[in-house]
């Protein structure tokens, strides 16, 4: 299939270059000339606006926004609204709050267009390990994208299949692939809105963990009650057969291995809003959420104090996304 990927930051390159490596053609846009070049060198064909994007593009057309969640995302589709024609398809793969999705996906029916709303997973790694994806919109527009998504998602691979899922009727088999079609318009973003509220408590959990650990070393404590870790190590076997084994742990394990001390990180730690908008559903619903609230805050929290746990933190968002803290 063809269709032009707009944005081409960490996440939107790799999806593009992982779209080309399983035969499919990408459009490739960005404002930045430097990236449309790089991308131009792995296949991809060069775009100089969002115009020269309709222009390359066949009915119907496929456009996959891949930028920052607010005014950035809300500009393009804006246009792209203007811009497309009857049948085309709007794909939003960021991180968009899922009622911008509700509205947008009305504005574009009125059209004539097709709005899928895509929560993506996979971060920096994406390209080499596969995108975990969550999708929202009309089942038309999804069914006639499953190619795209396909080559996208990381498959089965090595993940045992779960024995109870084989037995039960009704179940999506791409869920076992890496992608599933959550609902309607706004659905996709929702699940991965809730998915990143996990995160951040799974997190918060192992900063507070191993700032346990290397606090307990501290001269606070009495002298015989020390112990000086080795996080390190520490890291490296929870990763071998235990309960709390995780792609996190390993990122965790990885930066520890790298410096235990993690002065590399000052410990602010940023957050992209998902967070927050998980406890503003939780509220809406009257469903508690201790852990993500409190992880959520605890974020807040290290914009005026740092811990080693904070660092932590920092050091797996950078491992899994590259990102980076927040200016101090």
């Amino acid at each position: 299939m063809r269709l032009a990927m707009i944005g081409l930051g960490r996440m939107g390159a790799g999806i593009a270059r992982r779209l080309m490596e399983h035969g499919h053609e990408v459009v490739g846009y960005d404002r930045s000339t430097e990236a449309v070049e790089a991308i131009a060198k792995d296949g991809a064909t060069p775009a100089s606006s969002l115009e020269d994007v309709v222009a390359k593009l066949a009915a119907p057309r496929i456009f996959w926004v891949m930028l920052p969640a607010g005014a950035p995302t809300e500009s393009t589709v804006e246009a792209l609204l203007g811009a497309a024609e009857p049948g085309d398809i709007i794909i939003d793969g960021g991180n968009s709050f899922y009622k911008d999705d509700i509205r947008r996906a009305k504005a574009a029916a009125e059209r004539g267009l097709h709005y899928v709303d895509v929560g993506t997973s996979g971060g920096v790694w994406g390209l080499q390990r596969g995108f975990c994806m969550m999708i929202g919109g009309a089942k038309e527009a999804v069914d006639l994208l499953d190619p795209i998504f396909d080559a996208l998602a990381p498959g089965i691979g090595t993940i045992p299949r779960t024995p109870e899922r084989m037995e039960r009727e009704g179940c999506d088999p791409r869920a076992e692939k890496g992608y599933i079609h959550c609902g309607d318009a706004g659905s996709g973003h929702f699940v991965k809105m809730v998915h990143n509220g996990i995160e951040y408590g799974l997190m918060q959990a192992y900063a507070e963990g191993f700032d346990v650990l290397k606090s307990k070393a501290s001269e606070k404590l009495p002298e015989d009650q020390r112990f000086d870790l080795n996080l390190t190590d520490i890291a490296e076997v929870w990763r071998r057969g235990s309960v709390i084994s995780s792609w996190l742990l390993d990122l965790s394990a990885s930066a520890l291995a790298k410096d235990q001390a993690l002065d590399a990180y000052s410990g602010q730690v940023a957050d992209s809003g998902e967070g927050q908008w998980t406890i503003d559903a939780a509220m809406e619903e009257a469903v508690p959420a201790y852990v993500l609230s409190a992880a959520l805050f605890a974020r807040y929290r290290s914009r005026t104090e740092h811990t080693f746990g904070d660092k932590l933190l920092s050091a797996m968002r950078f491992g899994f996304g590259g990102h980076v803290e927040m200016p101090q």
